[in-house]
């Protein structure tokens, strides 16, 4: 156990001020534990966190979209790393078990049904083609998802510039109208 200890770099007893074996007196198992975690890590994970729809108009719109997908994007620090991994097990268990899998894709869903429903209100002021808006908002939605989980690895990609030529590939220019 001490070298899975010296492995992360910290004593687990200082770090959470508990003993590992005590986990278990408030978890049955490893899989409640990842469960409990990833519910609350991810509480306040949901679309409206991220973009206000509600305050959309044609002049704002582009900028809703683009600061709203930029401000998800994780800065890298020790809490994402935490993050990652956890997000890694509750990946790997909803791969294998539905009770891991729904919370999983009921996050997804929030943010395409999200996406479609900002993209309409695009539609509506003349910026976003109608019939692409329910594959646009899946883009969207798997991009920020993927450029997140790649940021997270620390993989060097300029990810404001990625997330925003997908915004602006979606905005219709006037000379296209």
């Amino acid at each position: 156990m001490r070298d899975r200890e010296n492995e992360f770099g910290y004593d687990f007893k200082k770090k959470v001020g508990i003993t590992k074996s005590s986990i278990y007196y408030h978890f049955a198992t490893k899989e409640e534990l990842i469960s409990r975690t990833f519910e609350h890590i991810f509480r306040d994970h949901h679309f409206t966190a991220y973009f206000d729809t509600e305050s959309a108009n044609k002049d704002n719109f582009a900028e809703i979209l683009l600061s709203g997908g930029l401000s998800m994007l994780p800065s890298g620090g020790e809490e994402y790393r935490s993050t990652l991994r956890v997000l890694s097990e509750f990946a790997m268990l909803a791969e294998r078990d539905e009770q891991f899998r729904v919370p999983f894709l009921r996050i997804q869903e929030d943010f395409v049904t999200g996406f479609v429903q900002l993209l309409s209100k695009g539609a509506e002021f003349g910026l976003i083609a109608s019939s692409t808006i329910g594959v646009n908002a899946a883009i969207l939605a798997l991009l920020i998802d993927n450029l997140s989980r790649c940021k997270m690895m620390k993989m060097d990609l300029e990810y404001e510039l990625i997330w925003e030529e997908a915004v602006r590939r979606m905005i219709l220019r006037e000379d296209h109208q």
